[in-house]
């Protein structure tokens, strides 16, 4: 993984793929603003999966309360070395924010260790449901992955995933494990009409289904 530059802007490559430009980044922090918009308290607990650059980040910090609660894992010991150096613009005061915790963890074991506690995961740590960066990646969009995700939510929670492409298998887990899902598409970068990403806002019910049932 190596870090480029072409006068302004940056990007971060994984091979020959572009992981993240700091041009393009409408979809990154709309992975944040439409969490935000979907959940009806601001004031509850975000969990983060990637850094990034920090688009969506400082949509999180901009869309929640300033008493909530955001954790952030980044797998990647450089992204971190990065962001507080060449990209600290990019950042801002953001990694100062009193609401932030930053890990240099795997988020899949963050997700794995609580239970009913997050009211929104976000996760953009590969180019899509599938692991990019590192197969064990894999273990956050499998069932189990998912089902992890399904606990660590407390009830009414959102998991949403960005993706650069679609796909319906993924989507197909998440209502299996018990999500409700909404997909939408949105352009990579303004003006885009070629390019387009995916977000997908699996919801965890307010009350378990045979509860919901019997009413």
């Amino acid at each position: 993984m190596y870090l480029l530059k072409c006068g302004k802007e940056f990007s971060i490559q994984f091979g020959n793929d572009e992981l993240m430009g700091s041009q393009d980044h409408v979809s990154e922090m709309a992975l944040a603003t439409l969490t935000s918009e979907r959940l009806a308290k601001k004031d509850g607990h975000v969990l983060a999966g990637g850094l990034g650059m920090g688009f969506t980040l400082d949509a999180v910090l901009a869309s929640w309360a300033s008493d909530a609660f955001v954790t952030v894992a980044e797998l990647v010991p450089q992204i971190i070395v990065w962001a507080k150096g060449p990209l600290a613009h990019l950042f801002k005061e953001n990694l100062m924010d009193p609401r932030l915790s930053l890990h240099l963890r795997d988020v899949h074991n963050i997700i794995a260790e609580t239970s009913e506690h997050f009211d929104a995961i976000l996760l953009d740590v590969d180019n899509g449901p599938d692991g990019f960066i590192t197969p064990l990646n894999d273990r956050l969009y499998s069932h189990a992955g998912i089902a992890a995700a399904y606990a660590a939510l407390r009830p009414g929670g959102l998991l949403s995933v960005w993706s650069s492409y679609t796909d319906d298998c993924f989507a197909g887990r998440l209502e299996a494990s018990g999500f409700k899902v909404d997909e939408i598409i949105l352009p990579a970068y303004i003006g885009s009409t070629e390019r387009w990403h995916n977000i997908w806002f699996a919801a965890k019910p307010d009350k378990p289904a045979h509860l919901s049932n019997m009413q």
